[in-house]
This record gives C-alpha cells, sequence and structure tokens, in this order.
C-alpha cells in the first residue's frame, strides 16, 4: 500500500497562516475549528555575561500541521463505531459520516489533537488530505497555496528519500513513537525536539480545536 503524507520546510515557513487559510476556504469550516493549523513556539533566555553584555538563547518557530495519516493511528484503533479507517490505495485517514456518532473518542485518542467533533453537526471531522482533489491529480489545497512552498505531499517514503535531512517530530508536536506519523519535517536551525519543555505555545487559543 503507498502511504500518502506530508513534507513540511520549518526554514521556509513564516507562519502567514495561507495554508491554513485556503484549507478553512475549501472546506467550508467555521471560525471555532480547523484541519490545518500553525503553531507558534518559542521561548529561551539569556545569561548576564557579568560585563554590561548578555548572551541570549532566545528561539521562535512555526510549525504547520494537519492530520498525519499515521501508519498506525490511534483515532482507527479506537473508534468504536469503526468511523475511521486508513483508504487502502493512499493510506490516508478517512471519515465515515454515517458511522460516527460523535462520540469523540478519536478526538480523545489522537496525540496531535487532529480531529474535532463539529458540535452543530454531532459528527467528529477532520483532513482527509484532500482526497477529492488527489483523484483530480491535484495537491491538498494547502500544498498549492503555500506561497513560500513550504509544504510539499506525496508518497511519503519518496518524500523521505528526497529530503533525507528530514525528521518525524519537532515541538510542540507530540512524539512518533506511538503512531509513526507520515510526515517528514526539515527542521529549522532554532526547532526542538518533541518533548520540549523550554519553549511554549505562543498561539493557544487559536489552535485549540474548541
Amino acid at each position: 500500500m503507498t502511504q500518502y503524507g506530508f513534507y513540511f520546510d520549518s526554514t521556509r515557513c513564516t507562519g502567514c497562516r495561507t495554508c491554513e487559510m485556503a484549507c478553512k476556504d475549501y472546506n467550508d469550516l467555521p471560525a471555532t475549528y480547523a484541519f490545518r493549523r500553525v503553531y507558534d513556539y518559542e521561548g529561551g533566555d539569556w545569561t548576564d555575561n557579568g560585563d554590561g553584555t548578555f548572551t541570549p538563547t532566545t528561539f521562535a518557530y512555526h510549525v504547520s500541521t494537519a492530520c498525519n495519516h499515521c501508519a498506525a493511528p490511534a483515532c482507527v484503533a479506537n473508534c468504536p463505531q469503526g468511523a475511521l479507517d486508513k483508504d487502502p490505495d493512499t493510506g490516508l485517514v478517512l471519515h465515515d459520516d454515517e458511522k460516527c456518532i460523535g462520540c469523540a473518542t478519536c478526538v480523545n485518542s489522537c496525540p496531535y489533537e487532529v480531529p474535532v467533533v463539529d458540535t452543530e453537526l454531532m459528527k467528529s471531522r477532520k483532513c482527509d488530505g484532500c482526497s477529492a482533489r488527489l483523484a483530480e491529480d491535484k495537491q491538498p489545497i494547502c500544498v498549492e497555496a503555500c506561497p513560500l512552498r513550504a509544504l510539499e505531499f506525496g508518497d511519503i517514503d519518496e518524500l523521505r528519500a528526497a529530503h533525507p535531512e528530514a525528521v518525524d517530530g519537532i515541538a510542540p508536536l507530540a512524539a512518533p513513537d506511538a503512531t509513526t506519523p507520515s510526515v517528514a519535517i526539515l527542521a529549522c536551525p532554532a526547532a526542538k525536539e518533541p518533548g520540549d519543555i523550554t519553549g511554549t505555545i505562543a498561539n493557544p487559543k487559536e489552535v485549540a480545536n474548541a
């Protein structure tokens, strides 16, 4: 089975949110949640050198993320209705509205906080990798919209081969061990490893799907 996934170049991302806005517009999403989100992660301090100078350790960078279409997705494993499954041709994690009862088990299972329950529809919703666009030989709308070309999409093995320096996670994303996300990330020099506690999410209300 081919496994599709995203490549994200954090050295190019300026946090402009064009990817997020394009996704919201294409999927006609309300203001209360998003399928693709951009985290602002920052932190650090400074050291007094005792001679009137200071050495800074401050850092800041952006992380654009959507569903990681994991190889071992916790949402699929835990959904009591079988409303989530991996597509046999693309490996994308797809959602079946007919089966979904809006119980939020997927929301609570995903370490990346990707699925969200639409309180009007009472159905779980999430990124499907723009599967309808893929069927038309188009790229996901977020990839097409990025003005800095910080996003790529395709066979994750091919993306990793094309970008051998990429890693499978940076802070503030969760550690990749449990679900094996189908992502490849080029870490900027300031990037911290998953689990880092030296920084903080500077835009928590913006990225909260609620």
